[in-house]
């Protein structure tokens, strides 16, 4: 490790998930600190967003076992199936999300990178981009909800921009997660896209980089945010409990990218014109949904699963910050502690954007 005046043997302060149940499993407390090996570098985090995620794995939402909706699964039994990867390894730092400055490197990398703000990205695909196997930084091994995080040195970006912290904080899973499923549904100009739940992390996101493509968005948000998410550029905002095939009519749209799921899944399929495609990385509103295959096969819809994330989406997200293409929405912070007073406001969907943890 390049010397860096950071001894070996310090502590840092961290939230350390126990394993999955309630607020409970959250502890703020010393560990000690990582250092940087070979391919490695040591960031200080900056800021870290909260997202769907951590809640999920720390409730075991990811357990084939478990039905409900995000944030509902209300016991507290111990389920080894419950990670992305079929098992997460508690007790683990969770956070997806980080913007920090790289305060040292593996004795095998550049120095001069020590000093630079960036962002990680938190999906990594370890075996490289010709294989889907990938790893999650904050879900597979330690990440952002602490004052330091070790990371691969691939996964580390510089970012040359005015926005603060907080606001980079708001960038990797959310906007990862929309530009892999916007680039794997081969989105273009003048196409026609609908955008359940819009007003979410991934779902503003989304808005925000289909019109960067120039696409047509229709939006679908509870009634109370309509105002807001026609305020991110979507062209048209329905409220979640209108019957959208009644008012946009069968086979209206090109393009379906829905994270909620749940019982209007079928209603999607049904929107969607002859050889629409329809990708997902979530299922907010329940994971078993009811398909009729007739609505697949006779309009040869593609259906599309987006975990994984290719090699240009984050290159892409720097580089449309960088110019300027995009701009954050960062609804409120909070200090690293609070985090359970974060997931509770996270959980009551009142928010426009990303809540964002600092630490101190």
């Amino acid at each position: 490790m390049q010397d860096t005046g950071i001894d070996d043997q310090a502590t840092m302060r961290a939230i350390v998930t126990t394993g999955t149940g309630g607020y409970e499993r959250l502890e703020y407390k010393p560990v000690p600190m990582p250092v940087a090996g070979p391919g490695e570098v040591l960031v200080k985090v900056l800021a870290a967003g909260v997202n769907n995620t951590e809640i999920n794995t720390r409730l075991g939402w990811y357990s084939s076992s478990v039905t409900d909706a995000t944030g509902e699964t209300s016991d507290t039994e111990e389920r080894q199936d419950g990670g992305w990867n079929n098992s997460t390894p508690f007790p683990i730092i969770q956070g997806t999300d980080c913007c920090g400055e790289v305060v040292s490197v593996g004795a095998d990398k550049d120095s001069g990178r020590i000093g630079r703000r960036v962002l990680v990205r938190p999906c990594i695909r370890e075996h490289g981009f010709g294989r889907m196997d990938n790893i999650w930084m904050g879900s597979d091994f330690d990440g952002a909800f602490a004052q330091y995080v070790k990371v691969p040195a691939s996964e580390v970006f510089d970012v040359d921009c005015d926005w603060s912290d907080a606001e980079l904080a708001t960038i990797p899973c959310a906007y990862g997660t929309a530009e892999n499923m916007i680039h794997r549904a081969r989105v273009e100009a003048g196409m026609r896209v609908l955008v359940p739940g819009a007003s979410g992390g991934v779902g503003s996101a989304l808005v925000q980089l289909l019109k960067r493509r120039g696409a047509e968005v229709i939006a679908v948000t509870s009634s109370s945010k309509i105002g807001d998410v026609t305020r991110i550029g979507a062209d048209h905002v329905l409220a979640r409990d209108v019957d959208t095939v009644a008012v946009l009519g069968p086979e209206s749209v090109d393009v379906v990218i829905d994270n909620v799921g749940g019982p209007s899944f079928g209603n999607m399929l049904k929107l969607l014109r002859r050889g629409g495609r329809y990708a997902t990385s979530g299922a907010i509103a329940g994971p078993v949904v009811s398909l009729d295959l007739r609505d697949m096969y006779l309009k040869d819809i593609t259906l599309i699963g987006c975990t994984a994330w290719d090699e240009p989406v984050f290159p892409n997200l720097i580089r449309y910050i960088e110019n300027g293409e995009i701009r954050p929405l960062l609804a409120r912070t909070y200090p690293l502690d609070a985090i359970a007073e974060a997931q509770r406001d996270f959980q009551t969907k009142r928010h426009v954007g990303k809540l964002v943890l600092i630490p101190s």
